[in-house]
């Protein structure tokens, strides 16, 4: 999987420093406490403690080791949480664009020494219960993470991932099928035309094919010409073919060696057993080598300079005219630098989040472009980072204004400076970050550290975040010209910055069609008869390959015996405030409170739905009650965790044309701040501003840029909603609110010379959706807050309450249900049923700007509770390992493809495909074979394994007790469709097929 990293930044929003964990393991002493008793110098397996430190912050202690004979790095984060993650990554650094580093990514998880069957890697997602695994190529670096909450589990992946890393078989025919070969079209007849297959071949035609990505690509290639910065580590399609198996193998054995690795294992499970597994099956066979992958600094331009590319046209922009980027990049400092790399990272921030920021007054309240460009801020992904500040959506006569303004805007900065209250609320955002929980804090952890430690840099001081703080405040104090001097130093008086703009070309599709087609030629040029005979059996001995059933006995399993028989069970409470029902669920949440509450649609007139994502998108963003919209994002960002609103499609679990519809407000708070943030709430119920035409058009244009950008990646998304469109009514209505219908709706919307009519429509919507007799919400807090939560949510109601309106459904079958199914006598939630509602199959074909094809097929099947759910969720993942896997990714070298059932629909997609009909065919024949009866008890054990990681995977405190809350799905259901799971047998799995 190739990825291009975030800013720091931006990583701390992902993030989220959680405390003590809600999954931990009752033990004498906590992880944290056994791990402060190492001491530097200490010798454990053949690695040395360097270092041991206590971070209270992340209620976590670091210890970092180096290998004695290697001087491979470790770091270990020893925590209390059970969600255990370890991680491999290598400095990786190219020289040329052929995705050497993307391509042996993709084939060391194609087999090894020990595990040597085809594809052990996805062989594992079927034999663990992982609740994360992956690979990842970064510009200069490769990340091997998995994660698993069972202690058997962490070493079978363990040795599965040390085995792909260090020891891989890198077959040419993996070679082939993940990267690159030539090949017949149809592989079993030679006379069909020669042409490029492989898997990352086509990933990277789908990547190149997003023209926020293509930007970001060029904008990084061109700022840092003089080294690894300047190929493109993911592969640049047309020179993909220019890799030779030799080639792969040479770059495995000079960057895969433990002298260029670093180790990092997190959570609560014992840091010697890693070790020593470590040590034993990979490292000790390794000597010390030198492998001379460090990245040079990037020369320093005496000048400024500027650039031009092209893309491709997108029909769906807002604005068919106004296609142009332009974005000026700045080089700023090493990122080993902690403090530096913060101060940037935060200064980036007050410079250009949220309408209060320098940037977006100059940039995008004019409405020069439709929105920043595709990379904006602070990027601490390479070893120097890069501060980058443009538009996108941009009319060609308006790019020297825009460059302009930029300079201006950066001279007022360094006059004017930033207000003190923006300062704090960065900082609260900060806090909040740090105490807020999420399940996958591990993986977030490793992503964080990565890109310093890659280069050296100490990864244990990245994670001291409260002293670098501590340090920016105490540098703001003793010079409160502290960040305008940094906006001198590395803006103002910086030549090493990049202008570059990007414009369509209506010819570039058949531009980069044609140039693969030269490319294709010259290769078929050179190749004699025997040569062609060649291709055509190394295809047909590819075929034969992947046709073939693995003997995967070598490979290490959990068995299903091993998955806890019970879940816990989430306590809640239902209750009432001011006559709203009221979830209450006591969690440890660190100091914060959530509040969700669900407004259901019923009464909103059909012609109004269309127009409910742009409400939710724009209510929290115009202002309200005093407050401008200015004002409004300032207490916002002091008081809150963030506001939100969303639309909120829910299928019954029990019967399939009786759905919910509604949209969920969700907001989080430190406990001092709850008065402050239900005050908000209150001033957007019952005063919204919806009168600002030009702030509204700022808005429009942005989500239709957001919706039109996001094809490209979410592709697959967009299909399965589609095809789900008329097979129920709940799936008619997420087309509408998320779908390609949403897409084209704000398309036309921006297009709009005159927004009045929506100003006008935007009242309406509020009054049917902020009708508390159509709510109910929901409050998860620490025990000690839940009765202050209580008293100021029922402040919250009173102040709502002249919002509160008898309104007569607009549809004639309301069905009521009660939110607790054992209680039939409390609060009531009300659904739509839809009894005569006929499924209508339909064909649908968008055609897009991309070459390549996100396709997929949806099958109306049964609901949550009925007999045979449980059944077709074990078929749609094993359908999807043991035959759509092989047929769409291995032979049809799409990215990936696969089943899956959710919403009452059993769903086939496929992702970067290059294929539309034999995709689609495919579908059909996994019908066919699932009916055929062909799969073995270990297939289904495999299958069930697969699924209940999914279903045991962790659940953070602000999310506990959110599936009752949402779909009325409670622990007592989830338990009986456990049972169901663990009984699915063979005659089940071909029955439901049959249907």
């Amino acid at each position: 999987m190739f990825r291009q990293t975030k800013s720091v930044f931006q990583k701390l929003r992902y993030l989220s420093f959680n405390g003590q964990q809600h999954t931990w393991r009752l033990k004498s002493t906590s992880a944290r406490e056994r791990a402060l008793q190492y001491q530097p110098g200490q010798k454990i397996h053949g690695f040395t403690v360097k270092e041991v430190l206590a971070v209270p912050d992340l209620f976590l202690t670091a210890v970092k080791l180096t290998h004695d004979k290697t001087g491979a790095q470790y770091l270990h984060a020893a925590r209390d949480d059970s969600n255990n993650l370890f991680s491999v990554q290598f400095r990786t650094t190219p020289m040329d664009s052929t995705g050497v580093p993307h391509i042996l990514e993709h084939t060391v998880l194609c087999g090894s020494e020990k595990y040597p069957c085809r594809d052990p890697f996805f062989k594992m997602l079927n034999r663990s219960l992982s609740t994360f695994m992956n690979a990842f190529t970064a510009s200069d670096y490769t990340m091997y993470p998995f994660s698993t909450q069972n202690g058997k589990d962490f070493q079978n992946l363990l040795s599965v991932y040390l085995d792909a890393v260090f020891f891989p078989c890198l077959r040419e025919q993996d070679f082939w099928q993940e990267g690159w070969r030539l090949e017949n079209e149809d592989p079993t007849d030679n006379n069909s035309p020669l042409m490029f297959k492989g898997v990352v071949f086509n990933e990277m035609k789908g990547a190149f094919s997003d023209n926020e990505r293509l930007y970001a690509q060029h904008l990084q290639n061109k700022l840092y010409p003089d080294h690894t910065y300047s190929v493109v580590s993911g592969g640049e399609p047309l020179a993909i073919p220019d890799l030779t198996w030799e080639q792969l193998k040479q770059f495995h054995a000079t960057h895969y060696h433990p002298s260029n690795a670093r180790f990092f294992t997190y959570g609560d499970l014992p840091l010697e057993p890693h070790l020593k597994q470590i040590q034993e099956e990979a490292l000790s066979k390794f000597a010390c080598i030198d492998p001379k992958t460090e990245v040079p600094s990037q020369p320093r331009w005496t000048s400024p300079k500027e650039d031009h590319v092209t893309c491709s046209p997108d029909p769906l922009a807002p604005d068919p005219n106004k296609q142009n980027t332009v974005c000026v990049s700045y080089l700023l400092g090493d990122i080993t630098d902690a403090f530096e790399g913060l101060t940037l990272s935060l200064l980036s921030s007050l410079m250009i989040s949220g309408p209060n920021s320098p940037f977006y007054k100059s940039l995008i309240e004019p409405k020069l472009g439709t929105d920043f460009s595709s990379v904006v801020g602070y990027d601490g992904s390479t070893k120097e980072a890069s501060f980058s500040i443009g538009l996108q959506g941009v009319d060609e006569e308006d790019i020297e204004r825009v460059k302009q303004i930029i300079s201006q805007t950066i001279d007022k900065i360094i006059e004017n400076g930033f207000e003190e209250r923006r300062i704090e609320a960065l900082i609260h955002k900060l806090e909040i970050q740090i105490k807020h929980q999420t399940t996958n804090f591990g993986l977030s952890l490793a992503s964080y550290i990565a890109s310093s430690w890659n280069h050296d840099g100490d990864p244990v001081e990245l994670l001291q975040i409260s002293d670098s703080v501590a340090k920016f405040r105490q540098a703001l104090k003793e010079n409160p010209g502290f960040l305008q001097e940094k906006v001198r130093q590395y803006f103002k008086e910086n030549t090493h910055r990049l202008t570059l703009s990007m414009s369509p070309e209506e010819s570039y599709l058949e531009k980069q069609a044609k140039a693969e087609e030269e490319k294709l030629q010259k290769k078929i040029e050179v190749l004699c008869d025997s040569d062609r005979k060649q291709i055509y059996e190394k295809g047909l001995e590819l075929l034969a390959a992947q046709s073939q059933t693995q003997d995967v006995s070598c490979l290490p399993a959990l068995k299903v015996c091993d998955i806890e028989p019970t879940i816990p069970i989430t306590p809640v409470q239902i209750s009432t405030a001011g006559g709203v029902p009221v979830q209450y669920c006591e969690q440890p949440t660190n100091g914060l409170v959530y509040f969700r509450a669900l407004c259901n649609l019923n009464t909103l007139p059909e012609d109004l739905k269309v127009f409910v994502p742009l409400f939710c998108s724009v209510i929290t963003k115009m202002g309200c009650g005093a407050l401008d919209y200015r004002q409004q994002a300032q207490q916002m960002e002091l008081r809150t965790g963030g506001m939100s609103v969303s639309t909120q499609v829910i299928t019954d679990c029990n019967e399939l044309d009786t759905y919910e519809q509604g949209i969920l407000l969700s907001s989080s708070c430190l406990e001092r701040n709850l008065p402050h943030m239900f005050q908000l709430w209150s001033d957007i119920f019952n005063s919204p501003h919806f009168d600002d035409e030009e702030r509204l058009r700022v808005l429009v244009m942005q989500s239709a840029q957001e919706l039109a950008n996001s094809i490209a990646y979410s592709g697959h998304l967009y299909a399965m909603t589609r095809a789900g469109r008329h097979l129920t009514p709940a799936g008619d209505l997420q087309e509408t609110f998320g779908g390609m219908e949403q897409v084209t709706f704000m398309k036309r919307t921006a297009a709009m010379a005159d927004l009045s009519q929506i100003i006008r429509t935007l009242p309406r919507l509020r009054i049917h959706l902020f009708n508390p007799n159509n709510m109910r919400c929901a409050i998860n807090s620490t025990p000690e807050k839940v009765s202050d939560a209580a008293a100021h949510l029922e402040g919250f109601i009173k102040d709502v309450a002249k919002n509160r309106k008898e309104r007569k459904p607009v549809r004639p079958n309301i069905i009521e249900k009660p939110i607790n199914p054992l209680d039939d006598n409390g609060p009531r939630r009300k659904l739509i049923s839809e009894p005569t509602f006929h499924p209508c199959p339909m064909k649908t074909f968008f055609q897009m700007p991309f070459p390549v094809n996100f396709v997929s097929e949806s099958i109306r099947a049964v609901s949550f509770s009925h007999k045979d759910y449980a059944s077709l969720c074990i078929l749609a993942r094993m359908m999807t390992a043991k035959f759509l896997h092989g047929e769409i990714r291995e032979k049809g070298g799409a990215y990936g493809g696969g089943a899956k059932i959710g919403g009452g629909l059993f769903t086939f997609y496929s992702y970067r495909d290059p294929n539309t009909v034999q995709t689609l065919s495919a579908f059909g024949n996994g019908i066919e074979w699932a009916k055929s009866g062909k799969f073995t008890q270990q297939d289904i054990d495999e299958a069930k394994l697969s699924v209940f990681s999914v279903v045991d995977s962790p659940v953070a405190p602000a999310d506990k007790g959110m599936g009752q809350f949402l779909s009325g799905v409670t622990d007592e259901m989830k338990q009986s469709h456990r049972q169901r799971l663990f009984a699915v047998d063979h005659k089940n799995l071909v029955d439901v097929a049959e249907r």
